[in-house]
């Protein structure tokens, strides 16, 4: 059996919105399902995903929901997710990532010889990217 830490976010009302834009970034299939489809969610709530999960050609998956009506959903400002390797996609994920949101360090040489960059999505989504040197 194999084991894997998966990303799951929570999203106020744009979950569609936001999985349909992370499948633009990384590519790959993404599986929907709403709270209306599941027999589930409050009146005026059944087109807002109960559970979305997107599984990338990179081996990654990514999974998010709405937050239900009567749910609290939690800050998310203390959780970067990170993208880390040698392959230069990584680079075109930043740019697309960024597109729209912040950029608080741009994606630059760093000290310990990698790049390294970080940037908050447009749906408040932080991400870290580390471009590692293969070959020296």
């Amino acid at each position: 059996m194999t084991s894997r830490l998966n990303p799951y976010i929570g999203f106020d009302s744009n979950a569609r919105e936001a999985m349909e834009f992370y499948r633009d970034v990384f590519g790959g299939e993404l599986a929907l399902s709403t709270f209306g489809e599941m027999g589930a969610g409050a009146p005026g709530e059944e087109d807002k995903i109960m559970h979305a999960m997107l599984e990338t050609p990179s081996g990654f998956a990514l999974m998010g929901s709405d937050t239900p009506a009567g749910m609290t959903r939690p800050d998310a400002s203390n959780i970067s997710i990170s993208l880390s390797g040698d392959d230069e996609a990584l680079r075109g994920y930043f740019e697309k990532l960024s597109a729209g949101g912040s950029v608080p360090m741009p994606l630059e040489r760093q000290m310990w010889g990698d790049e390294f960059g970080m940037c908050v999505d447009r749906f408040g989504v932080a991400w870290m990217v580390n471009i590692g040197q293969s070959g020296g």
